[in-house]
């Protein structure tokens, strides 16, 4: 788990020190080769890998003690695994789940409702796109501490993915979130079609694992703010839900969103409803979590580097009080510096900016608030901001 150090310092290599990547960064095979989350075979020495995702592990793999198992090289200790059943699929699912356990798909796997129809020729590939994506938040969310059980173990309180195209009417479905079920539609695995969309809404930003972390957004919110202690601080810093959806929708889409929408708001369609103010910054928190942690992997640091941007206050957060306050803030003002330096990399290949967006004092308050609230589900959040000495 990653911790904060030397004093808080802001530049990017002194705030986080770590052992282990958390949510699928690095890794090494056991002949020393580098390995990286979507291996499910080492170039170097073609030794077979998986990744134990309740563990965060990639590792080459060993028989195990019943044909069909696996030992991790990298933590025997763990016991046996079975490879998923999606593995030799379209989808190449690496995971694991432990070889006791009597179904043959991955906790990852296990939350798909419905795939897309593969004997459309594009389909096959696109749902591998989809599911690379979903894996990664899958891990992400697990690291976290964050509960996650499948629609199928719990139809109530359950999260499931549909991953479907046009209906028999050639109606395309809508991506979106509702009562735990989110639906992608399939096309937005194809660049060019997501592009596309992506310029006629005007976003400086649309992939599909932004698509997931907004939407699981939505699903958290039920989990966690609905009917919750959470629901007044929610309310005080994104506003009241319970005005008309439908209304805010069409007069977002009518009229826009307020001309000063980049002083409290992390995008323009956060300005919609509250609801998705909320979807928005918790997809920006589960963004800068993941971007700190690879770049962290890789030794990238912005130590040296001399931005011109003004550090965030303690008055920014939500709870100025709260102990892990400055560990936080000291992570987001780091995270301010790698992005600035990412944004000049993109920019001398030719490319759109890494992370086009602006965070005001207003979204920091929001982020820390997101924080607390997955902090306090799953213990895992404070590992990762905790203070050493």
């Amino acid at each position: 788990m990653y911790r904060f150090f030397d004093q808080l310092s802001s530049r990017i290599a002194a705030p986080f020190v770590g052992d282990r990547s958390r949510s699928g960064k690095l890794w090494a095979c056991r002949c020393g080769q580098s390995l990286f989350f979507r291996n499910s075979q080492c170039l170097a020495c073609v030794a077979v890998l998986g990744y134990a995702p309740q563990l965060g592990l990639l590792s080459s793999l060993r028989p195990g003690p019943v044909a069909q198992t696996w030992v991790l090289d990298a933590e025997p200790e763990a016991g046996a695994f079975k490879r998923c059943a999606n593995l030799d699929t379209a989808a190449a699912c690496n995971w694991l789940l432990p070889a006791h356990l009597t179904g043959s798909l991955c906790i990852a796997c296990r939350l798909n409702r419905t795939i897309p129809d593969l004997s459309v020729p594009e389909n096959p590939e696109r749902w591998r796109k989809v599911e690379v994506a979903k894996r990664r938040l899958v891990a992400q969310l697990l690291a976290l501490g964050l509960q996650l059980i499948p629609k199928s173990d719990d139809e109530e309180r359950g999260l499931a993915f549909d991953f479907i195209g046009v209906d028999l009417e050639g109606r395309a479905p809508m991506t979106g979130h509702a009562g735990g079920l989110i639906t992608l539609d399939i096309k937005e695995a194809d660049d060019a079609h997501r592009e596309q969309v992506r310029t006629q809404m005007r976003e400086p930003y649309r992939t599909l694992l932004g698509h997931f972390r907004h939407e699981v957004g939505h699903y958290y919110w039920d989990r966690l703010i609905a009917d919750s202690p959470w629901l007044q601080p929610f309310r005080r810093l994104f506003g009241d839900e319970r005005g008309s959806y439908a209304q805010a929708l069409e007069r977002h889409y009518q009229k826009g969103p307020p001309s000063d929408w980049q002083q409290s708001h992390i995008s323009a369609y956060a300005t919609m409803h509250p609801w998705e103010d909320w979807a928005e910054t918790w997809a920006h928190y589960l963004h800068m979590m993941d971007a700190v942690d690879t770049a962290l992997g890789f030794g990238m640091s912005a130590r040296d580097v001399d931005l011109d941007y003004q550090p965030f206050p303690l008055s920014s957060l939500y709870d100025p009080q709260h102990p892990d306050g400055p560990a936080f803030l000291a992570f987001v003002n780091a995270w301010i510096e790698l992005a600035g330096m990412l944004n000049e990399l993109s920019r001398s290949m030719g490319q759109a900016d890494f992370y086009p967006f602006i965070l005001p004092s207003a979204v920091i308050g929001k982020l820390h608030l997101i924080h607390l609230v997955i902090q306090q589900q799953g213990g895992r959040a404070e590992d990762v901001l905790s203070l050493d000495g």
